[in-house]
């Protein structure tokens, strides 16, 4: 009985000695340093981090038709409770969606931009833009994402560019893709197009441990939101990300992307690829 007799007077004398807010403050961040412990300790064991350990190569927001093995969901995500869970399945990609991503210039300065966004795309579109930079007005997207590296890169070139971003109506923007879109001076979004986002993934471990892996995700979560930040988005679009499992995705409604500063306009958008209405008949 002694020891716990002993343990009862320790803590009553840090309370007689500690003012009320270093008491809150001191059990605050022990709640979070066990939380974090247990959260870490749950994926390694999810996902066999300590088993399996590959060399890193990317780091990600996954696209569903690539079947990648050993993605590790970042556990950056906010703690507290109460966030929106308006999730949806990502759209599964297929035919030119799941191929690397490939650029062409269409009428009215549109540089269409469709499919994956794989490790090293942002080069090819550097390329495309050094060629064509004259002609291009609008960059359109319509992607499951991929990349993150490549997508902030490409982002950035866009804003460096003065071009504006685009999501044709009916068609998507997930995962890493609009990171792609905030780079856009004038960003607009059809009607019924999807604009999504979801949780970052690294693919791999340099060790296995997941201490690597929580590294990584933090450092391209920072970038992310600093880039947001300088393309004048509001954070709270990277909140709902860090919220969503990297296998689902946040689906933004149209009075949220404007809200939230990730578009500057709304509705119809004509397509670059729907067919031209035949000139009017000339009568004699």
């Amino acid at each position: 009985m002694q020891p716990s007799a002993t343990l009862q007077q320790r803590v009553q004398a840090f309370l007689a000695a500690n003012p009320d807010e270093t008491i809150l403050r001191w059990i605050f961040r022990s709640v979070v340093t066990v939380t974090v412990a247990v959260l870490a300790a749950d994926l390694a064991d999810m996902n066999g981090w300590i088993d399996n350990a590959h060399p890193a190569t990317e780091v990600r927001q996954d696209t569903p038709s690539l079947n990648v093995p050993d993605v590790a969901p970042s556990i950056v995500a906010p703690l507290a409770p109460g966030g929106d869970k308006r999730l949806t399945p990502r759209p599964q990609a297929d035919g030119a969606m799941a191929k690397p991503m490939t650029f062409e210039l269409m009428g009215g300065g549109k540089l269409m931009a469709t499919g994956t966004i794989t490790p090293g795309i942002s080069d090819a579109f550097a390329a495309e833009v050094a060629k064509r930079g004259d002609y291009i007005k609008t960059v359109v997207l319509n992607s499951a994402g991929g990349s993150v590296s490549d997508a902030l890169a490409m982002g950035r070139l866009i804003r460096e560019r003065n071009f504006a971003t685009e999501i044709e109506a009916g068609k998507y923007c997930a995962s890493s893709c609009p990171l792609v879109f905030a780079g856009g001076v004038e960003r607009r979004v059809g009607d019924k197009a999807i604009v999504g986002v979801h949780q970052v993934a690294a693919l791999g471990t340099t060790t296995g441990l997941p201490r690597d892996e929580m590294n990584v995700a933090q450092n391209i979560s920072a970038r992310c939101q600093r880039y947001l930040g300088d393309m004048g988005v509001n954070l709270q679009v990277w909140v709902h990300a860090m919220e969503t499992p990297h296998d689902k995705l946040f689906v933004f409604k149209p009075d949220e992307l404007k809200s939230l500063n990730l578009v500057t306009a709304t509705g119809a958008v004509p397509s670059a690829t729907a067919p031209r209405p035949a000139p009017p008949k000339v009568r004699s």
